[in-house]
């Protein structure tokens, strides 16, 4: 930003000089961030630790530790610690909203915030100390006004950036083509989509086109209409898309098993590392953030599914809420290369 150090001058003074200083520089960075990502349901993860579960009495907890929640904020909090940059588009409402725009601000992550009448949700993760279990309650997102969906709408369509992650579900009353109309606002402006949600809202998406979809192989069998698909079967069903002009690009979630990239001309079966699991909240966003953080670093397909299973895989190996260390992931990918 040092060009506009001499140009910009402002005949404002004081704290309303530097404010809209600050949101000029703000928004030209944002528009030059390579990858966006767009979470309309965020949450606030509350995650803490407990012994002994038993009906009708009090559970005594530890304390609780809080995230920033939700599909593409976890994605673009996954980049972050890859060392890259994103622009965090969420939605926010109430004293839970300020809270996850106050730990974003923490992690000095780029954002732009669509303000919502109704509060922003919670979730809770709660970890089993004996039985190394892991119990997660999540709740649905609070409806949208018609004047809030046509500003995540608007916000996307002002938007510059070469890939916009979509990630995350809908929101309560929210139309189950929401998501597609996002795409085709951001296809008309050559970015590339990347989408990872399920059920109805991903096969609308589909009808419109994306470059990656990851689902998992239960989901890839509904998307072509069969009940059932093995791991060998994986591998033609994906091409089924590409060549209906539904994706791009193809990643499957094995679980334990790792993941399959396939494309046009190339397909990847990566396994996933074995570790000792703590946790597996996030390990599908810490993927995607590591598989398009790799895109945008121009690395190739192969490579670009083994970082996204090795942030996937380091990513368990954290209790709660924390997705991954940069230091597992490396060390992961270092042993998957050898």
């Amino acid at each position: 930003m040092q060009e506009y150090n001499t140009k910009i001058r402002f005949k404002i003074f004081g704290r309303t000089k530097a404010f809209i200083l600050s949101l000029f520089l703000k928004e030209t960075t944002m528009k030059n961030n390579k990858i966006t990502t767009l979470t309309i349901n965020p949450s606030l993860d509350k995650s803490t630790n407990f012994t002994g579960l038993v009906a009708e009495q009090k559970i005594r907890c530890g304390v609780p530790r809080y995230d920033a929640g939700g599909g593409g904020i976890n994605v673009s909090k996954a980049i972050a610690k890859l060392g890259g940059n994103s622009t965090c588009i969420f939605t926010s409402g109430g004293s839970t909203g300020e809270m996850l725009e106050q730990l974003l601000e923490e992690q000095k992550m780029e954002n732009t915030v669509i303000k919502t009448k109704n509060w922003t949700r919670e979730n809770f993760i709660a970890f089993e100390n004996d039985s190394k279990s892991q119990y997660r309650f999540g709740f649905p997102g609070n409806e949208f006004s018609a004047t809030e969906k046509q500003q995540i709408l608007q916000s996307i369509k002002s938007v510059a950036t070469d890939y916009l992650v979509i990630s995350g579900s809908l929101n309560e009353g929210l139309e189950t083509d929401f998501y597609q109309k996002i795409a085709a606002i951001a296809k008309q402006s050559n970015i590339k989509v990347v989408i990872d949600t399920s059920g109805e809202a991903l096969k609308k998406v589909l009808e419109t086109g994306v470059y990656l979809i990851k689902p998992n192989i239960g989901e890839l069998a509904k998307l072509i209409g069969v009940d059932h698909l093995e791991i060998a079967e994986v591998e033609k069903a994906a091409n089924k898309l590409i060549e209906n002009g539904s994706t791009e690009i193809v990643v499957v979630s094995l679980g334990a098993d790792g993941a399959i990239l396939i494309s046009k001309d190339e397909t990847h079966l990566v396994k996933a590392p074995q570790v000792e699991k703590k946790s597996t909240v996030g390990a599908g966003d810490s993927m995607v953030g590591g598989m398009v953080w790799a895109l945008s670093q121009n690395k190739t397909l192969k490579e670009v599914i083994e970082i996204g299973v090795c942030c996937g895989t380091a990513a368990t190996m954290n209790d709660g809420t924390q997705l991954f260390k940069k230091e597992d992931v490396m060390r992961l990918l270092e042993e998957m290369q050898k």
